[in-house]
């Protein structure tokens, strides 16, 4: 979707600092490294998770332009501002809207950063700026949009 959409394409991925926010197995930043981003940062509360992340980048030889950090995504440590971040919280708990105010109060989330969230398809997903895309499919929403 990023590689063709007419706000993304090559121009947005190129180069591109990521933040994986809820991370899981990282799969979300690792594409992106994979199509041309320059660095990823994986942020994930679950040790686990943190663990399978470190084993995914080692096998994707993507571990000198990659980071993870154990940390509740609503109270990150502090950062700079990214070119893109995906977040993807679980379901049902309304973490998202608690998410994006703490990456804008730490820094992660700048002037122009793309966000792209996924959500329960019932959610209230919010509106944090300006809207990009959305699509329903399932049980999950996607909602991308760029800071202002």
């Amino acid at each position: 979707m990023l590689a063709h959409a007419p706000w993304g394409g090559r121009a947005l991925l190129d180069g591109a600092l990521v933040l994986d926010g809820f991370a899981g197995s990282g799969a979300l930043g690792l594409e992106a490294l994979s199509r041309g981003a320059a660095t990823a940062v994986f942020i994930d509360s679950d040790a686990l998770a943190c663990s399978a992340i470190r084993q995914n980048m080692t096998a994707c030889k993507a571990s000198e332009r990659a980071r993870v950090i154990q940390a509740d995504m609503r109270r990150p440590p502090p950062g700079q501002a990214h070119t893109i971040v995906f977040l993807d919280p679980p379901y049902g708990q309304a973490l998202l809207p608690q998410a994006v105010s703490a990456l804008r109060a730490t820094g992660w989330l700048g002037r122009g950063t793309v966000v792209i969230s996924e959500t329960g398809r019932l959610e209230v997903a919010g509106e944090f700026g300006a809207k990009l895309a959305h699509r329903s499919q399932g049980a999950a929403q996607l909602n991308v949009w760029r800071e202002v």
